[in-house]
């Protein structure tokens, strides 16, 4: 096989269970206060320790309010959710960064931004978009709170091993293209279940161009492709990222670590179980126009005009569409827009944030829009203070909020009121997942900024 995958996997494996899963042994275990109480409650019940507490990092991020986070948490249910996990990590002794910390924020913006997810490791936490952290070079997943339980009481968890999927993409992206439209772009090819059952290396001249925040970008969506996880070979442009990060080697350790990166990649005869190439002059910047990911089009193109096309189901074809508001073979250019949400861990990086000031810059806030500015840590707020970036854009009527998950799934105050229309860099359009009754057009920075601006659904290409 030869992958890089299977050298990260394999050289994880303690045993593997005849005709079972493999026991596979995990570098770093995340815990957000989401998916974790259950686990602790259970450790708890069994009299158990954490086997390797180190290893375990634990921080809110889903319900924090992206206001006032000084003050205590109004809403009762979010309130209790972080203040359990900061009990639960004290008890169990485990790393917390609380709210208000300078090393709070999204876990999957913080754990790539402070040298904690590195090159070679498996990475797991109780959240489907783990998969972010696989552009560090690493095999990182979404587990159940059950799996969490088991890392924390063995350091282990049992897996079926996935089959491996390679997906290049090559050429130069066009102006205003972003990784963002890369993965709407993939996700409309290969729908939300294409890529079941499988780990995705993403590879070719495009990828390998990407920065950083580009690649985590991109690893961040391989989850609504239905893939199990999505991962990038790290390179210099990792190498250089990581490097005098706070939990990154230092020294003579930095180098060891380096020489061992450089053979963490796939090799020239490695056999993938699927394999699939695209060519970067074919993506343009994206927009969904359904309730699912995979239901996108190019910002120029129109609503496909029956499901066929849509290579969906016609009934969820119709549904979404009656959800959403809009008809067959219609364009979404010139649509008007009430929320405008920057942010999630998929955009709520520094890149993030000066592709938005980019559009913002010399222009306005349309009065009609309401927009939600929020970092996706409290290092990238100080990135944008440091640039200037917040009073480039307070100058043109927008205001940077305090970090958090916010808007990408309404768990805190940030909720799109019912049958308002948001143009969102989060990764998700469910139904009612910005709030009850929430619409949802999932786009990048640019794309998003362009609406903020002019109100309507606009191509970016035009401002920049």
């Amino acid at each position: 096989m030869n992958t890089l995958f299977d050298k990260i996997w394999d050289k994880h494996v303690v045993q593997q269970v005849e005709d079972g899963p493999t026991q596979l042994y995990i570098d770093r275990l995340y815990c957000h206060e989401v998916t974790s109480p259950q686990a602790f409650d259970g450790m708890r019940a069994r009299g158990l320790k954490c086997f390797r507490p180190k290893q375990i990092f634990c921080m809110p991020d889903h319900n924090t309010p992206t206001h006032d986070q000084d003050k205590p948490i109004e809403d009762p249910v979010s309130k209790k959710q972080v203040d359990t996990l900061a009990k639960n990590a004290e008890e169990f002794g485990l790393t917390h960064y609380g709210m208000m910390s300078k090393d709070n924020g999204i876990i999957h913006v913080v754990g790539p931004e402070k040298g904690l997810s590195l090159p070679g490791m498996t990475i797991v936490c109780g959240d489907s978009h783990t998969s972010t952290h696989g552009a560090m070079g690493a095999v990182a997943f979404g587990i159940g709170t059950s799996e969490v339980e088991m890392v924390m009481a063995s350091q282990c968890i049992l897996q079926q091993k996935p089959k491996s999927m390679r997906i290049s993409i090559n050429g130069v992206l066009g102006k205003g293209v972003t990784a963002k439209d890369v993965a709407l772009y993939l996700m409309s090819k290969l729908t939300t279940s294409g890529a079941t059952g499988y780990f995705v290396e993403y590879a070719g001249s495009t990828v390998k161009a990407m920065s950083m925040e580009g690649r985590l970008t991109l690893c961040n969506l391989s989850i609504e492709m239905g893939a199990r996880g999505g991962f990038v070979a790290p390179d210099a442009t990792t190498f250089n990222y990581l490097k005098g990060r706070e939990y990154a080697p230092k020294g003579e350790a930095w180098d060891k670590a380096v020489a061992y990166w450089k053979t963490l990649k796939s090799g020239t005869d490695a056999v993938f179980d699927k394999e699939l190439t695209f060519n970067a002059a074919d993506i343009e910047p994206r927009v969904t126009y359904g309730t699912n990911p995979g239901m996108g089009i190019g910002i120029t193109e129109a609503i496909p005009a029956t499901a066929e096309e849509a290579r969906s189901p016609r009934q969820g074809f119709e549904k979404a569409l009656g959800y959403m508001g809009f008809k067959p073979g219609e364009k979404l250019l010139g649509k008007p827009v009430d929320y405008v949400f920057l942010g999630a861990c998929t955009n709520g990086r520094i890149e993030d944030f000066r592709a938005f000031a980019s559009i913002a810059k010399g222009r306005k806030k349309s009065d009609n829009v309401v927009a939600w500015l929020v970092p996706g840590s409290w290092a990238v707020d100080k990135q944008i203070r440091e640039e200037g970036l917040d009073k480039l854009l307070q100058a043109s009527g927008f205001e940077i909020r305090q970090p958090g998950c916010s808007a990408c799934l309404a768990m805190n105050d940030d909720k799109v009121p019912a049958g308002k229309l948001c143009v969102s860099t989060s990764n998700r359009n469910f139904e009612g997942r910005q709030g009850p009754g929430s619409r949802t057009i999932l786009a990048s920075p640019l794309v998003a900024a362009a609406a903020a601006v002019t109100g309507v659904i606009t191509d970016p290409r035009e401002l920049l």
